[in-house]
Order: structure tokens, then C-alpha cells, then sequence
């Protein structure tokens, strides 16, 4: 069979984690399918994830384009679905070559084949950009796969894995298919279903965080697209395709001091109308407080900053590199510059209990992010923690790897516990913003209101926030007259409140 036409298709996964703010591109298809476009290939872009597609659905649209190649794409926690999606391409026709990518199957191929090895044909271990047209290529020429770099495969009943592919240095130059992006259905919430874009402007992690999979996947390394290459990006995704927003894939986008400024600097001299949601360190934040009035005058409306940990103790296991104290400096710097601040808190280590949680969401409040999340430990197979982490494995369903449900069982609580103090903990931190609304700037007063929204109606703490409203434990009088007043809020959706005592 001659390859011709790839489709690259999203499992359809959900977890109701990233959802609840938006519907959110997977920018790394744009790019694997602007490079196959370029080597001559027929891509289908199908982001079955996004659409909320069921299986009927994705049939329809594997039997329309009839593709000869399928590859997706998995994280841990969608990996199950990944693969079902393939065994399910596979019923549909046999012939169809199967290609599975992204970080969890770059560890854990071994498992993947030798599991599913009918399932899944090949690995991409790496970027994709360069591997999977080669693969292409070389079924087409009926050459040796052996001779694709960074690519795993079942032969022969054991798994064959070629060397490592060298990264790819020239971002600049890589090819996109933004037009084969089904634009109307990425939307961001928070700001009235604005047009979101993912964007990347660097790829890599110079971090060592032991819980993390990106400085693995990277091998601690990092790679920069010009300032002036990445704004015209923005301008042109503005222009063409309407986005209003777009969030930085990127781990580390400040590494580079000068070539971050050089991109705000562009920003600001160019006008761009693309408001910015970007995730840094907390020691990048600290290095750029002289400059932070730039962040705001750019367009960063939204920065995310890893604190992780409650304890100078855990956050050097973790090896974060930063002190307690740093973190709050940090974040009151990004609050100074009148930005929207969040973090999150990793919570069910094996010593958690629920006093040492209490202790954390105290810690949470006097740090005083606009946004705290508090996320279950989710043990990735391959990162330097799992080891330490393994004897207290509590399930190995990598659906439940998801931040939100309980993986690890500590010492001294049950299961049910941690899950009930982590939905507790989102309580309490977001009541006591809300009770201090008062004290935030009048556009984040209004962003903090459709961030009640959400967490109400669409995030994985909607069962949990609607309880609370509907006891109203805990809750003063302002904060329920708070809440009378959202319910009528302009909001662009109708709003499903649970009735206010």
C-alpha cells in the first residue's frame, strides 16, 4: 500500500481538568502536519478530543478521508484511550499503518508494544516533525525501518528501537498547517469564548523537577524560535484567523532574558491585539522585576508559576531549585504588574495527612495567587520520583494519572480522604479570594467572576462548589450576596447556579 494520506487524530480523552477554561488546539499536530503537508503528504487535522467526538463520529471521519497512516497522540493519562483509538482504526482497515507519539510513549514503549503490539505499529520517540515523514518515506521505498532514528517497533516477538533523533534546532523553519485548525470550537471561557490559540515559541527545559516528565523528554535541553519569527506568528494568527488569545505552550519562554524582552519589545511596537497565558519560573519571574510593567504592556494578561510545595522539605525532592519565600516574592510581583497569578500545589505525597494539607492551603492564602489549584501526585512511570513514590501506588489505571484523582495512597489516610481534602482544599482557597474580591483591580475583579463560573459549571470541582453553595457552610454573608450577584452576571452562557441559601 502506498502512503498517501495521514490522518493525526486526538484520542478522545477527557478528565475535565484543561476543559473547564477553554477548548484547547494541540499545536504539536499543526506543526507534524505542516511538515508531512511540506514532504508531500495529504493530512487530515482531526482533533477528535476537542470536538468531543464519540466513536461513531471519529468512524465516520475515518471511513471520509480514508487514511493510510493514523498517528496519535498520549500523555499517561490518555494513553488507554490512544491506543483504543488505534485498535478501533485498526477494525476499520487493517491496512491502516498506526503511529503512536508524545512523552509517555517515548518511556514506555517496551510496555506499549509489548501490550499492544496489534495495535500499534509504530513509536515515534522524539519530535515528529522530521521522524514520522521519514518513517513515511522509508514504508513507501519498502526499505528497513531500522534506518528511521527515534522510532520504536514489535518485530519478530521483541521490540527493535533505533537511536535517538538529534532535536531539531531550526524552529524558524519549521512548516504549519494553522489552516487545517476547525477554528470556531477554541474557545477560552474567561474571557467571553475568545478565540484561543496554542502557540510555541521554544521547546525544551533546562529544569531538573524530579516529579516532572519535560526535562526527561528534552534531556534538559532548549531550543528558541526568533522574536521576530514568533510575533509575526501572532500577528498572523490574528489577522487570518481571529485569535484573541493565545497560550504558550512553552516551559521555560523566559529562559532567554534577551530574546523575551526583544519579543515583548516587538509586541508593543507592532500593537498586537493577542493577549498572552503563559506558564515560567519562579526564578525568571524574580530576575524580571524590573521589567514586569513590559510583561502587562506586551499583552501578558496570565502567568502560571509552579510553587508545587508547601515545604522547603518537599520542594527540594522535588528538586525545584527555588526557596519557599521566592515563590511568594514572585508571585506578588506578578500580581504588582496587575496580571492574572496562578499555581498549584501537589498534595497526597506519602506523609500527607490532613493537617499537613490544612498547612498548605493556610500557605496558599498568604501567597495570594489570584488562582491556587491543589492536584493529586501523579507518579509517571518514568520520572526520577516513581521509584520513591511506587511501594504507595495505590492503582496503575494511567486514566486516573490525570492531577485530579488520587493515585498515591498515604500512610495515614485512606483514598477517600485525600480525594475529599483536595476538593476541600479548592474550597476553602477560592471562598477566601472571593471574599477579598474587593481588593483586586476592577478587570480582575471581573475575570475572578467568570472564574466562579467556571469552577461552578464546568470544571471538575463543579460537583463539589455546588454542595458547598447549597449548604453554605462556611460562606459569610458577603460572599452569598457575592454569589446572588454572579448569578446574574453578563456572562456569555447561560448560567445553571446551584440555588444561594
Amino acid at each position: 500500500m502506498k502512503i498517501k494520506r495521514i490522518a493525526l487524530i486526538t484520542p478522545p480523552y477527557h478528565s475535565g481538568v484543561v476543559e473547564s477554561a477553554g477548548t484547547w488546539l494541540n499545536v504539536g499536530f499543526v506543526y507534524i502536519a505542516g511538515a508531512l503537508r511540506a514532504a508531500g503528504y495529504e493530512v487530515d487535522y482531526y482533533d477528535a478530543m476537542s470536538l468531543w467526538h464519540k466513536w461513531p463520529d471519529i468512524q465516520k471521519r475515518i471511513e471520509a478521508f480514508r487514511p493510510d497512516v493514523i498517528a496519535t497522540t498520549a500523555y499517561t493519562a490518555s494513553i488507554v484511550d490512544a491506543v483504543k483509538l488505534l485498535k478501533f482504526a485498526k477494525a476499520i482497515d487493517p491496512r491502516i499503518v498506526t503511529v503512536l507519539g508524545n512523552v509517555h510513549a517515548a518511556f514506555c514503549y517496551d510496555e506499549v508494544l509489548t501490550h499492544d503490539h496489534d495495535a500499534v505499529d509504530y513509536i515515534v520517540r522524539g519530535e515528529g516533525e522530521e521522524t514520522l515523514p521519514m518513517l513515511c518515506h522509508c514504508l513507501n521505498a519498502g526499505d528497513d525501518p531500522k534506518k528511521v532514528l527515534g522510532i520504536a517497533y514489535w518485530r519478530d516477538g521483541g521490540v527493535v528501537v533505533t537511536p535517538k533523533a538529534p532535536y531539531i534546532h531550526d524552529l524558524d523553519s519549521l512548516p504549519t498547517a494553522w489552516d487545517l485548525v476547525e477554528w470556531p470550537i477554541y474557545t477560552y471561557r474567561a474571557k467571553k469564548n475568545a478565540r484561543l490559540a496554542i502557540v510555541s515559541s521554544s521547546r525544551g527545559c533546562k529544569s531538573q523537577c524530579s516529579f516532572c516528565s519535560q526535562q526527561l523528554f528534552w534531556s534538559q535541553s532548549w531550543r528558541a524560535r526568533s522574536a521576530e519569527n514568533f510575533v509575526t506568528e501572532l500577528e498572523m494568527l490574528h489577522n487570518v484567523h481571529g485569535v484573541q488569545v493565545a497560550m504558550l505552550s512553552d516551559e521555560l519562554p523566559t529562559f532567554d532574558r534577551e530574546r523575551w524582552v526583544r519579543i515583548l519589545d516587538l509586541m508593543i511596537e507592532r500593537e498586537v491585539p493577542v493577549k498572552l497565558l503563559m506558564e515560567t519560573r519562579v526564578d525568571d519571574i524574580m530576575r524580571d522585576a524590573d521589567i514586569m510593567d513590559k510583561y502587562r504592556e506586551g499583552g501578558v494578561e496570565h502567568i502560571y508559576v509552579g510553587v508545587e510545595a508547601g515545604t522547603q522539605e518537599t520542594l527540594d525532592l522535588f528538586k525545584k531549585d527555588t526557596l519557599v519565600d521566592q515563590s511568594k516574592a514572585a508571585i506578588d510581583l506578578i500580581n504588582n504588574a496587575d496580571i492574572v497569578s496562578e499555581t498549584s500545589f501537589v498534595l497526597g505525597m506519602p506523609d500527607d495527612t490532613p493537617e499537613s494539607i490544612e498547612q498548605t492551603i493556610e500557605l496558599a492564602k498568604h501567597y495570594n495567587p489570584d488562582m491556587a489549584f491543589f492536584l493529586a501526585i501523579a507518579p509517571w512511570p518514568y520520572a526520577e520520583l516513581y521509584p520513591e513514590l511506587e511501594p504507595y501506588v495505590a492503582t496503575k489505571d494511567y486514566r486516573k494519572y490525570n492531577l485530579v484523582e488520587p493515585v498515591i495512597k498515604p500512610k495515614n489516610m485512606t483514598m477517600e480522604e485525600l480525594e475529599r481534602q483536595l476538593g476541600r482544599a479548592s474550597q476553602k482557597f477560592f471562598m477566601h479570594k472571593f471574599q477579598n474580591l474587593e481588593k483586586l483591580t476592577p478587570w480582575k475583579q471581573e475575570f475572578m467572576l467568570s472564574v466562579l463560573d467556571l469552577l461552578i459549571n464546568h470544571s471538575y470541582l463543579a460537583g463539589q462548589m455546588k454542595a458547598m453553595l447549597k449548604e453554605g457552610k462556611e460562606m459569610p454573608p458577603e460572599v452569598k450576596a457575592l454569589l446572588k450577584t454572579v448569578k446574574h452576571h453578563g456572562a456569555s452562557h447561560p448560567q445553571t447556579f446551584a440555588p444561594i441559601p
